[in-house]
């Protein structure tokens, strides 16, 4: 298996057209059984994207010779075809990778008799649960964001902010003592100081919770694991507007990175 550090660098290589065939086959082989590696995928897409878009005959323009602009432009139109090729055969890889991953689960399903025993019921999700006067375990960072989002407990949602990029995913849990809420920040890069609001439906909002961003961020390419935090309150679930997670200036002014719910 590959190293962590070079997985990643295959990720970037392979999203922009530039790993040879045999380095492309091994990733794609990788790709199948490395959910990290297929979300990282996602968001390295978009950029090679953009890269496919640049209009050559702009750049061309501002070259002061004719001859070295005609060189310029035949470079750039065969990149710009291998990129369209490459993002291709990445889509594919990527929709394979997500049909295997379904094929994964539901065997696993059926081998743990889950589909078929007289007692079982559907949950919510795979986190183990405390009961209602314990607070409940966060999922492992380490395991990679997973199909879909952490696994948190609870009810879920999730919401990425155009604006900031930010995504947050957040999952409430009802308890004797009020809701639990569970959450995990991704594509979010620092330094910043952060806190998470509660919003309620009268308009009142209620500070829970407050962390530092380092220099890798989370859920990022340096960073690829999301962060994963709990708070509790006594509010109660039906009286929770939305929750927002915003970012602390130094002189004390916030401004809202993403909200959910």
């Amino acid at each position: 298996m590959m190293p962590q550090e070079e997985q990643h660098f295959d990720v970037a290589s392979y999203a922009l057209g530039i790993l040879d065939d045999r380095d492309a086959a091994r990733f794609e082989d990788h790709l199948i059984e490395c959910s990290r590696c297929a979300y990282e995928l996602e968001s390295f897409v978009q950029v090679a994207d953009l890269l496919a878009d640049v209009d050559a005959d702009a750049v061309i323009a501002a070259e002061e010779s004719h001859r070295e602009g005609a060189l310029l432009q035949n470079l750039m139109g065969d990149v710009k075809l291998e990129r369209r090729k490459a993002n291709q055969r990445r889509l594919y890889s990527l929709a394979a990778a997500v049909v295997v991953f379904a094929v994964l689960s539901i065997g696993a399903l059926f081998a743990g008799g889950k589909l078929f025993a007289p007692d079982s019921k559907p949950a919510a999700n795979t986190t183990a649960q405390r009961g209602s006067k314990q607070l409940d375990p966060l999922p492992n960072s380490d395991d990679g964001p997973g199909i879909g989002g952490p696994d948190l407990a609870g009810q879920r949602y999730g919401q990425t902010d155009p604006r900031t990029g930010v995504r947050a995913d957040v999952a409430l849990e009802k308890k004797d003592w009020g809701t639990q809420i569970s959450f995990a920040i991704s594509n979010i890069k620092g330094p910043k100081t952060c806190k998470l609001v509660l919003v309620h439906t009268d308009g009142t909002t209620e500070p829970l919770a407050s962390w530092n961003v380092g220099d890798k961020g989370w859920g990022t390419a340096a960073q690829p694991a999301p962060l994963l935090l709990q708070a509790v309150t006594a509010t109660q679930q039906q009286n929770i507007a939305h929750v927002q997670v915003q970012e602390v200036e130094p002189n004390g002014s916030t401004q809202t990175l993403v909200s959910a719910l």
